[in-house]
């Protein structure tokens, strides 16, 4: 399948994990993608790698830039680019709120802000954002990387709002816990990661963490033109956790 061919689509965070897995299915299936992240390098040839940090609206003007000089449009963004912090609201302090706020939710308005020019002038124009089953289900110990998923949400329900009359279709995804290196940093962070990790798995009904390529199919599903009439959606990719209630076995 080529749906994306013609298509000219940037991933923000797409020099690993979920958005590296985007970038390539995205290739795949025809666009000519661009991985944005504030290291670029040994990506595939099929995917151009631009640096950009979504936390500077001036890396972002730049890279924009970059974009509409190197490939003269720009048709899909996905906005994947994400940290997280472990803690309740007593172990986190104001420095390590503002930092997750800003890159998980003023950089998806950073950096969407700076595309929307390019995504106007497109007749296939998609924007996903890479929520989280935290945005909708108390975690423990997740309370700034739920906040911050939360805020999201909401973000994503307004700009589908905001730009459905302008042809610019904006969805999210909300994944459950992904096996990533992301994740694989954050256990690091726990007394026991083995058994932090095999709690995680446990918590999916399917008894294993999502995968970054079962991500990456929901977010293609929602940037593609085959799913035009497909805006103000959360898709859920999490094993069942939002609506299975598993007995003990």
């Amino acid at each position: 399948m080529a749906e994306f061919t013609g298509l000219v689509a940037a991933v923000t965070g797409g020099g690993s994990g979920i958005g590296l897995a985007t970038a390539r299915l995205l290739a795949e299936r025809g666009a000519r993608v661009v991985a944005l992240d504030i290291a670029v390098d040994g990506l595939s040839v099929e995917i151009t790698g631009i640096v950009c940090d979504v936390t500077s609206r001036e890396s972002v003007a730049a890279a924009m830039a970059e974009i509409e000089e190197r490939f003269g449009a720009l048709d899909i963004l996905v906005n994947n680019a994400g940290i997280s912090a472990v803690g309740t609201v007593e172990d986190n302090d104001d420095a390590e709120w503002m930092h997750v706020l800003d890159v998980n939710v003023v950089g998806i308005a950073r950096v969407t802000a700076g595309a929307l020019a390019l995504l106007r002038a497109s007749t296939a124009a998609a924007v996903v954002n890479v929520c989280s089953i935290a945005a909708l289900n108390g975690l423990p110990e997740r309370v700034v990387y739920s906040a911050s998923k939360g805020a999201v949400l909401g973000l994503t329900f307004a700009m589908a709002t905001d730009h459905v009359r302008e042809g610019i279709r904006v969805n999210c995804v909300s994944p459950g816990t992904v096996d990533t290196p992301f994740v694989s940093r954050m256990l690091q962070k726990f007394d026991d990661p083995v058994a932090e990790r095999a709690a995680l798995d446990a918590r999916q009904a399917t008894g294993r963490m999502v995968t970054s390529d079962e991500v990456a199919g929901a977010i293609a599903y929602l940037a593609s033109p085959l799913a035009g009439s497909t805006t103000g959606t959360a898709l859920e990719v999490d094993g069942g956790v939002h609506n299975l209630r598993m007995r003990p076995q």
